[in-house]
């Protein structure tokens, strides 16, 4: 999604808004209104950023199962609507919160939706980064810092205001978004955000599960189920953990050759419910 404007005012080359700063923005958004509803674009109203909040620009979001999960309402937890979906997305900080001092507006950054606090058990800890307070909860539909919301609609007929609920701290299927800090990375600006987008999730999904799940070491064997965005991405950490041989195993023929242009992945053609060893 790309927005050439915020609100009334003009938008600075490097994201950050002219005179928008502590100010609603008015933008476009995909809402979720009930479980395998169409999503609607709808203008919502964002809020500015609280204590320890930033507000973002979001130049580019992409789809994950999680986002269909909750779309759909599997778990009647996921039940909140309407609702903002969208976790996997790379942008620009358009204004920062109170007590915000290590992003600034301008900044490059891709949300995420296991953030740290820095300060907790989990987070100081060299086992684990499951933060007692940011840590993933596809259920939760509010900000941490005080369990509302950032977005608005207003009802044309009416003129109420009702709330937007947010997904997995990030709510990225909107022009803009409010998410904590915590839960911001910043990255180099020369990078690629339509590619940086996936590192919020499918990219350091897949790698993290070759280097600190199966901690992949050089020479190793290693054979992957599955050849999607997260096995793709598995294939990439093993191969950069030094793996001699990487076997990709899909039942779907159509991923063999992205795959193996992806990482140089041996691939072989593996018939449905039939094991395949080499």
């Amino acid at each position: 999604m790309d927005a050439t404007a915020i609100g009334n005012g003009a938008l600075h080359s490097n994201g950050a808004g002219a005179d928008t700063k502590g100010k609603p923005i008015k933008c476009k958004a995909a809402v979720a209104h009930g479980p395998g509803e169409a999503l609607v674009m709808e203008e919502v109203e964002v809020a500015p950023p609280a204590r320890m909040e930033v507000r973002l620009k979001v130049l580019f979001t992409s789809i994950c199962h999680t986002d269909l999960s909750a779309w759909k309402g599997e778990n009647e937890l996921q039940r909140k609507f309407p609702r903002i979906l969208g976790h996997e997305a790379a942008g620009v900080v358009e204004s920062v919160g109170e007590g915000v001092e290590d992003l600034a507006p301008g900044d490059h950054v891709v949300p995420i939706f296991t953030g740290e606090c820095g300060a907790c058990t989990y987070c100081e800890s060299s086992k684990s980064n499951l933060c007692k307070t940011y840590r993933v909860n596809p259920f939760k539909s509010t900000m941490v810092t005080d369990g509302g919301t950032r977005f608005t609609m207003i009802d044309r007929s009416s003129g109420a205001r009702n709330p937007v609920y947010h997904f997995l701290n990030t709510s990225t299927f909107a022009e803009y978004t409010v998410i904590d800090s915590a839960c911001a990375v910043k990255i180099n600006p020369k990078a690629p955000l339509e590619k940086m987008s996936l590192l919020s999730c499918g990219v350091s999904t897949g790698v993290g599960a070759a280097w600190n799940t199966a901690n992949v070491s050089k020479g190793s064997t290693v054979a992957i189920f599955g050849l999607g965005a997260i096995g793709l991405a598995v294939a990439e950490g093993a191969r950069l953990r030094g793996a001699s041989r990487i076997i990709g195993v899909d039942i779907n023929p159509e991923k063999f050759s992205k795959g193996a242009y992806f990482s140089h992945v041996y691939i072989s053609a593996v018939p449905f419910f039939t094991f395949f060893f080499l």
